[in-house]
């Protein structure tokens, strides 16, 4: 996994004076700091006890499974082919104009639904690379511990609430 720490975004080709061999990725949970600048170093271990990673791994695993089903049945109604009981089994088409913009709005909000969702299955699934790395907690910004609250509260957390609040002012 050590080669795998850097990375080339120029079509797997390595960077310019770079050991690693094409087509490696960047493993953003083993590092800290910012890929476009060259600033990244190595996150330092978890303190998180072992039975502690397996809670959190247990509630990230089950929010996983929620979000999937969740976002089956929602691209199960937005594309249609959900219960059909509504009209009595026949065409969904609507009827009036006025419906049809309203299934159009009511499409589109349930497609942005499940972007959020896969936005978040795809922050679960980083956080589950991170426990197996031993860097679950541990912000991959400024290499600071996360509180376990904010990791209860978020276990697919990968900021610290300090720089979390600097994002969000525009600050970081």
């Amino acid at each position: 996994m050590a080669a795998a720490s850097g990375a080339s975004s120029s079509g797997g080709k390595a960077a310019k004076g770079s050991s690693r061999s094409p087509g490696t990725k960047k493993v953003r949970s083993g590092v800290v700091g910012d890929a476009t600048d060259g600033t990244m170093s190595k996150l330092p271990k978890t303190r998180l006890k072992p039975q502690e990673l397996e809670e959190f791994r247990d509630m990230l695993l089950g929010k996983r499974r929620e979000l999937i089903g969740d976002m089956t049945n929602l691209q199960g109604d937005a594309l249609g082919t959900g219960n059909s009981s509504d009209n009595g089994g026949g065409s969904s088409m609507p009827i009036h104009l006025a419906e049809l913009g309203t299934d159009t709005w009511e499409q589109e909000f349930t497609l942005g639904l499940i972007e959020k969702e896969r936005t978040v299955l795809r922050e679960i699934d980083e956080a589950l690379e991170r426990i197996d790395n031993q860097t679950y907690g541990i912000c991959v910004m400024t290499g600071k511990p996360i509180s376990k609250t904010r990791l209860r509260a978020k276990p697919w957390a990968k900021y610290c609430i300090e720089y979390a609040r600097q994002r969000e002012l525009g600050l970081a």
